[in-house]
């Protein structure tokens, strides 16, 4: 079987073999030429769509652009232009076109698609002659909550009567919320705090001193210079006391030195994002620590530069498992808690005998002999 040789234009390709290319491009106009290298090179792919093809109407410029005159005259014509006639002209007092009637309907719509239900005549007759509070009742004991509110439903259950003015037609109301009364001031004595803290009283494992006011930066730093010898001290709350920089230092500086201490809580106060780096910073010191919570400060947005660099810190140290900080960016967030949630799994590790834990080195793997 043979094919049949290729052929362009009527003629076969080894015809064309012997003509000189160059002499037929030189007989070319610029025009044509312009128009054989449209057809024979391919498209360029940086080009939009719309300017690939060969087709272009491009007017070449009547005379430099002037905007104040295009303006002018677009102004010109706009007034010039007559408004279009309409249909009907405008007389007053007449009224052009139709008024819309609402048709009429009946005073009750039934539905079209009615429900029918078989219930025996007893039934029948007892639900024809029950009262709303009875219907209520019902439908809170076959579970139709959303025919009820709450109030409705729990008045059923506890069999108080139904509220006045509850009923299937009456207003819906709000419940009232619950009065509370305020919470108690804090209580706790700085300096008797203070001073259990230097004598390591083993009966004070949890020292708060939250919304305490007017507390003296004396008394600060002596607390934290207590509790750099404290050995019994599990939890540490400092919540609304006004902490500072300054004072957020000595605290850095009693966690490096604190090793048995579990939570400290620092939320709302006045430090700033570098004062919580410097915070974050002491934990890898004894690693001892495992919830950190410092939101809620004068600065309410960290800043992508300091939360990565508290998500650095932070996947450093093995043995935090809580931290309560607002973080902006999702790439912090996800680390911290992937980390986060390692720990913990490291944690339930420990609890079940495959950890020990030291307070310098986070944890070692204890090997079964073999």
């Amino acid at each position: 079987m043979t094919t049949a040789p290729a052929k362009l234009y009527g003629k076969n390709l080894s015809e064309y073999d012997d003509l000189d290319v160059d002499q037929l491009l030189s007989q070319l106009s610029p025009e044509e030429i312009s128009i054989l290298a449209k057809e024979v090179d391919p498209d360029d792919n940086l080009l939009p769509p719309s300017e690939r093809c060969s087709y272009e109407c491009n007017k070449e410029a009547t005379g430099p652009l002037n905007r104040k005159k295009l303006i002018e005259h677009i102004n010109k014509q706009a007034l010039e232009t007559p408004d279009l006639p309409e249909l009907k002209p405008y007389v007053a007092g007449t009224i052009r076109g139709k008024k819309w009637i609402a048709p009429e309907t009946n005073g009750k719509t039934e539905h079209e698609d009615k429900i029918a239900i078989d219930i025996d005549d007893e039934y029948g007759d007892a639900l024809d002659g029950a009262s709303q509070e009875e219907i209520i009742d019902l439908a809170a004991i076959l579970g139709f909550h959303s025919m009820m509110n709450q109030d409705q439903y729990h008045a059923s259950l506890l069999n108080k009567g139904q509220p006045v003015g509850l009923g299937w037609d009456g207003v819906t109301k709000a419940t009232q919320p619950k009065v509370y009364p305020p919470e108690p001031p804090n209580q706790t004595d700085p300096e008797d705090s203070i001073k259990r803290v230097r004598d390591d009283d083993p009966k004070l494992l949890d020292l708060n001193w939250n919304n305490i006011k007017n507390i003296s930066d004396e008394k600060f730093e002596n607390l934290f210079i207590a509790l750099v010898e404290n050995t019994h001290l599990e939890t540490l709350s400092l919540v609304n006391v006004g902490l500072t920089d300054r004072l957020a230092g000595k605290l850095a500086e009693a966690l490096e030195k604190n090793c048995t201490l579990r939570v400290c809580n620092v939320e709302t106060n006045f430090i700033t994002p570098i004062g919580i780096v410097h915070l974050i910073k002491s934990l890898l010191k004894q690693r001892s620590l495992e919830e950190f919570r410092a939101t809620n400060q004068r600065s309410q947005v960290l800043g992508n530069k300091i939360e990565m660099e508290i998500t650095k810190l932070i996947e450093q140290n093995p043995t935090i498992l809580r931290l309560g900080l607002h973080l902006e960016y999702n790439d912090a967030r996800h680390r911290i808690a992937s980390h986060l949630q390692h720990n913990i799994d490291r944690s339930r590790l420990r609890r079940t005998g495959h950890f020990a834990r030291t307070y310098t080195g986070g944890w070692v793997v204890h090997k079964k002999a073999k």
